[in-house]
C-alpha cells in the first residue's frame, strides 16, 4: 500500500494537482466553502480525475493538525519522485544557479526559501537529509506551489556535495555575516551555488571551510542579521541580476 500524507491550503493543493495530478488521491473540501475559489479548485480537480470529498471543518482541522487549511486539504501519494543532482545539472542550458541550505529547520523558512528559488530561477534547492526540516504540509503551504516546481534535493554529506559541485566548475559561495567581502564587491555570472546557514547558527564550520568564497549582505540599520529566506531572496536576486547585466550589449560586471 502506498505511503500517503496530507497537504493543505489552496496554493499547495492546486499546485500539486497541476504538477502531479496522478499523485493526488483525494481532495477534501469544507462543506461551508461555496465561493469562486473553492469552485475553481473543485473544477480543476475533477477535470484531472481527482476525487472530491466534502467534509466538515472539524475534520479538516484534525487532518491539518489545526493549522490554517483554508477549507481544503488533499491526501497524496508520498512516494515523491527522487530527483538527483546530476539529473538537474546534466539538463541545464545555462550556468547552474543553486541554493544550498545548511540545516534549515523551520518549515516556514524552508517554504519561503523555495518561493525565492522559484521566483529567481534557481535550478534546485539542496539540503542535508539530517538536521533539516524536509518537505511537509507546512512547507508546501508556505511555498505556494514552489515545492512542486523547484527540485528539492537532499544529500547525505553536504560538504562532499559542495566539493562535487566544485569539480563541475560551480563556484560555491557562502553567506556569512563575518565575511570581509560583501555583495557590493562580489561578481560571478557563471555557474554558482549560494550556501546559507541555519536559523541563528549560520554555516557549520566544515561547510564554511568548503566554500570557495564567503560574502556578507551589507547591513545599514541596527539589526544584526536577516531571516534565512530574506537572505536567500537577496542573494538570488543579485546573482540573477548580474546574469541579466552580462547579456546587455556593452555591459560590464562589477568585477570587471
Amino acid at each position: 500500500m502506498a505511503e500517503t500524507r496530507i497537504i493543505h491550503g489552496f496554493h499547495a493543493v492546486t499546485a500539486r494537482i497541476r504538477q502531479h495530478a496522478d499523485s493526488v488521491l483525494e481532495v477534501y473540501v469544507d462543506t461551508q466553502r461555496h465561493d469562486a475559489r473553492a469552485r475553481d479548485m473543485i473544477k480543476l480537480a475533477e477535470s484531472n480525475g481527482v476525487r472530491i470529498v466534502p467534509v466538515d471543518g472539524k475534520r479538516l482541522d484534525g487532518m491539518a493538525g489545526n493549522a490554517s487549511h483554508q477549507g481544503v486539504a488533499a491526501r497524496i501519494d508520498a512516494g515523491r519522485k527522487v530527483v538527483h543532482l546530476d539529473d538537474v545539472l546534466d539538463t541545464l542550458n545555462e550556468p547552474a544557479l543553486l541554493l544550498v541550505l545548511d540545516g534549515v529547520q523551520d518549515p516556514h523558512n524552508l517554504g519561503a526559501c523555495l518561493r525565492c528559488a522559484d521566483a529567481f530561477g534557481a535550478h534546485a534547492v539542496i539540503a542535508p537529509k539530517d538536521r533539516a526540516v524536509g518537505l511537509n504540509a507546512t512547507v508546501e503551504k508556505v511555498a505556494c506551489g514552489a515545492a512542486e516546481t523547484v527540485p528539492y534535493i537532499t544529500v547525505t554529506n553536504l560538504a562532499r556535495t559542495l566539493r562535487e559541485l566544485q569539480e563541475r566548475d560551480i563556484w560555491v559561495v557562502g553567506a556569512d555575516s563575518e565575511a570581509e567581502n560583501d555583495l557590493n564587491n562580489f561578481y560571478h555570472s557563471d555557474a554558482l551555488a549560494l550556501v546559507l546557514g541555519a536559523e541563528g547558527e549560520g554555516l557549520r564550520r566544515l561547510t564554511r571551510e568548503t566554500c570557495d568564497q564567503l560574502v556578507s549582505i551589507p547591513m545599514m540599520g541596527s539589526v544584526a542579521s536577516l531571516n534565512v529566506s530574506v537572505s536567500a531572496g537577496i542573494c538570488l536576486y543579485e546573482a540573477r541580476s548580474q546574469r541579466v547585466e552580462v547579456k546587455l550589449p556593452g555591459s560590464h560586471g562589477l568585477g570587471e
